[in-house]
């Protein structure tokens, strides 16, 4: 089965909550709290999303983290790198190959070709899309009446 590690699904929840708040900024105990994990989870994602360019974090009494660009300017593809390094379903999919079988094995091209297609999948959806959607009690409401006079 090909998944990604849970702190990859954690980053974007955690990215999640941040895209849903655009320009605030939130602790990252606000994080946890928001994205219902524990605290030392929520840290240790941080780092790697803020080396990725994903995150910044901003120092003093109101500090905290918010994302560097629109939701709609960031990948899942940028999150999977960011958490897992260079995304590689076989160890031949790399460009820096460690397979020792690499110079006659058949299905080497057809392992990168499958590597370019979920890479290109992944750089087509944006943390705008995986938002959930606004619940209907948080949406605004239009009410429709008669100004009688």
């Amino acid at each position: 089965m090909l998944r990604v590690t849970k702190l990859t699904d954690y980053a974007t929840v955690v990215l999640s909550v941040l895209a849903a708040r655009p320009g605030d900024v939130l602790s990252a105990t606000e994080l946890a709290e928001f994205a219902s994990l524990e605290p030392p989870t929520v840290s240790k994602l941080l780092k790697p999303l803020a080396q990725a360019g994903l995150v910044e974090g901003l120092r003093g009494v109101r500090g905290g983290y918010r994302l560097t660009r629109p939701a709609e300017q960031i990948s899942l593809f940028e999150v999977v790198e960011a958490m897992e390094g260079p995304l590689g379903l076989t160890e031949c999919a790399h460009d820096h190959s460690q397979c020792g079988r690499e110079l006659k094995c058949g299905a080497r091209s057809s392992w990168r070709m499958i590597n370019d297609v979920v890479s290109e999948a992944l750089r087509k959806v944006s943390l705008a899309q995986i938002l959930p959607p606004i619940p209907v009690a948080d949406a605004p409401r239009r009410i429709a009446a008669d100004v009688v006079s």
